[in-house]
């Protein structure tokens, strides 16, 4: 299929792409051929208007009474987000958390690979992670090199945060994906996404208190007594 011409999406459009895929790789193992707009906003927990309009960015406008076909609208969403070749990415931090995150098999199965991982961490270098052996951090650009890698992890506590990010970078790394509770600084053209699990906790407290207090409400509380 040929290339179409590539213009712009605007960012909360490409954060529900992939909600949008992992919906559309279910319908297809369940065998579905076609969805409406309307049952795919339903299962995203978004408006069928927005579902429209985030889909005519990739080209795609459905058909009337049918819908959109759907392994035709994974095709699309994945050569959006350039998932049709995979993205290997290096992991800076060897601890419980670049562990974790190495030894994950769900990477691989994504298309990004796990291409290394590194620590300064003498007692940790030569130890296998998830099929990958751990190097110290020197070893950097070797492995950014050798395997053309993009995409660079900081799993690292927060007072080295800011010196993995500059590592990754003087690497050639052009994208972080960064775990740790800290704000990092980087050149311009150089993109940052982060992680922050204790903010997603704090939201859902937010959610909780609200919920308990709903639940612990009396009757009339918060009204004004009249005078």
């Amino acid at each position: 299929m040929p290339d179409r011409p590539r213009r712009r999406i605007p960012e909360a459009t490409v954060s529900r792409l992939p909600v949008y895929l992992r919906i559309l790789n279910e319908l297809a193992a369940e065998g579905v051929d076609h969805v409406s707009s309307d049952r795919l906003a339903e299962l995203a927990g978004v408006n069928a208007a927005k579902v429209r309009k985030d889909l005519s960015y990739l080209g795609s406008y459905g058909t009337r009474g049918v819908g959109y076909e759907v392994s035709y609208l994974v095709y699309q969403v994945q050569r959006e987000l350039g998932l049709n070749h995979e993205w290997p990415v290096v992991i800076v931090g060897a601890g419980n958390l670049g562990q974790a995150l190495s030894g994950y098999g769900g990477f691989g199965q994504r298309g990004f690979p796990v291409a290394g991982i590194v620590d300064v961490d003498t007692s940790k270098i030569g130890s296998v992670i998830g099929g990958v052996r751990v190097r110290h951090i020197d070893d950097l650009p070797q492995i950014v090199a050798s395997r053309q890698v993009s995409i660079g992890v900081v799993a690292v506590p927060g007072a080295s945060a800011q010196d993995a990010a500059e590592r990754l970078v003087r690497a050639g790394v052009t994208s972080i994906l960064n775990f740790a509770p800290v704000v990092l600084s980087v050149p311009r053209g150089i993109t940052v996404r982060k992680v922050d699990l204790a903010l997603e906790l704090q939201i859902l407290s937010y959610y909780e208190q609200r919920r308990a207090g709903t639940l612990h409400a009396v009757p009339g509380q918060g009204k004004s007594a009249s005078a």
